[in-house]
């Protein structure tokens, strides 16, 4: 099931700005804007003689949520993004806390669509258990909707502005993340560093080579997004120019790709090989793009690098000296793979315990068995829906054996057995 769903961050999460279906010079008055609104912000606070804290985090749908305040509220959790520039807060959060809000700004992300966000005044978020560190919120957009596909709550992101002040260690086997001094800090570990260049939107771009099924390497130019939960996204421009969606391709319909943008139009399917610097990955899981506008219509990159491809690795993030480091973690052999259940489920109520299917893909286990859109999951195993994470009933439908679900269909009461399955 989480396949579906893995990208669909990235229509928020491949920032807002690079998105929208404006020409350069719009997008460089709105950064420029956004730059002049900094000159008005709070002043950025940093604690004296900082050199190192370390940070717990919850990993969320495979994405790494912090704990927030902003302009002292209660506790927050806000998604840490490479994938984007500035940080940001939901805006019905920010309505709830009462923020002070600007002028309205249109965003948009995967696909053609836009909505309505707003600039945020005179507004710091801090991080619990950093004390004495504040920085400005600077957007405030729709993201509410995308709760439903965490099972958590969901108030806000940081994005470059926030990384760029240290170099950011992610330890996805201990769960933290550990803040480094970026002028005293030079990485000595076993893994390898890769150069890398920050967009106008803030994303860090690298090199990396891509091997289609049957086809020669091709290097290109990629975002690393731990906002995504995928391994590998290429853009349509890519997709096309290389003729890589060709007949001899097995491929799906993607669904559940999308987020303030629409809905994305893509298939998923493989590559033989993607490789980071001296890090080779056999037939990753890929999503090819063939959209005409959004995101993954943007023909300056190839493409974007997600989070599990990057969760196998302890990973640095060093913006100041125009580098990342990888360094393999104890998941570095196992593959990139996992079987479809063909459900995107959504975690509705105030509890996020009640899951809800919301699309059927086609030709899919789900399909297979008969489930349909609005079906609610009662139980799975033996175990009552109410006693599991999202993220367990994520992890359990990609497991490739059978599987008892109780299911809720207005009135009545189904008994099904489903066996998820490798689609492509």
């Amino acid at each position: 099931m989480r396949n579906r769903s893995k990208f669909v961050l990235i229509a928020v999460f491949v920032f807002a700005v690079a998105a929208i279906a404006w020409g350069k010079g719009k997008l460089l008055s709105l950064v420029e804007t956004i730059s002049t609104l900094h000159m008005s912000q709070p002043t950025p606070q940093m604690p004296p003689n900082f050199s190192e804290v370390t940070i717990p985090f919850e990993l969320v749908a495979k994405h790494v949520m912090l704990k927030v305040t902003v302009n002292n509220s209660r506790p927050l959790w806000f998604v840490l993004d490479t994938g984007d520039k500035f940080a940001i807060v939901d805006l019905d959060r920010a309505k709830e806390l009462g923020l002070k809000l600007g002028g309205d700004i249109q965003v948009g992300g995967v696909g053609s669509q836009t909505t309505t966000g707003a600039f945020v005044k005179e507004t710091t978020f801090s991080i619990s258990g950093f004390a004495g560190f504040s920085q400005p919120v600077t957007l405030a957009i729709p993201l509410k909707n995308l709760a439903a596909r965490f099972g958590h709550d969901f108030d806000g992101i940081l994005g470059a502005e926030f990384i760029k002040q240290f170099v950011v260690e992610v330890d996805y086997q201990l769960g933290v993340i550990k803040l480094h001094d970026k002028i005293r800090f030079a990485y000595s570990g076993p893994g390898e560093s890769i150069p890398i260049h920050l967009n106008p939107m803030g994303h860090p771009v690298f090199e990396a080579q891509v091997v289609p099924l049957g086809g020669d390497p091709i290097k290109g130019d990629f975002v690393l997004d731990i906002g995504s939960r995928g391994s590998l996204a290429l853009n349509s421009p890519f997709v096309a120019s290389h003729q890589l969606l060709g007949p001899n391709l097995k491929t799906i319909k993607a669904i559940g790709v999308g987020g303030t943008g629409g809905e994305s139009n893509a298939q998923y399917g493989r590559v033989a090989e993607l490789k980071i610097g001296r890090y080779l990955f056999k037939n990753p899981i890929t999503l090819f793009s063939e959209d005409k506008a959004g995101a993954f219509a943007n023909s300056a990159i190839q493409g974007s690098v997600g989070e599990e491809v990057v969760s196998k690795f302890k990973l640095f993030l060093d913006y100041s000296h125009d580098r990342i480091s990888l360094e393999p973690n104890v998941s570095f052999g196992g593959p990139i793979d996992h079987a479809f259940s063909g459900l995107l489920i959504e975690a509705e109520g105030k509890d996020y315990k009640t899951y809800r299917i919301k699309d059927v893909q086609e030709h899919s286990a789900g399909s297979d068995v008969g489930l349909q859109k609005n079906d609610v999951i009662n139980a799975v195993d033996g175990r009552p829906a109410s006693e599991l994470t999202f993220g367990e009933v994520s992890d359990i439908l990609e497991r490739p054996v059978t599987h008892v679900l109780i299911m809720g269909r207005g009135d009545q009461t189904l008994r099904v057995e489903l066996t998820p399955r490798a689609l492509v």
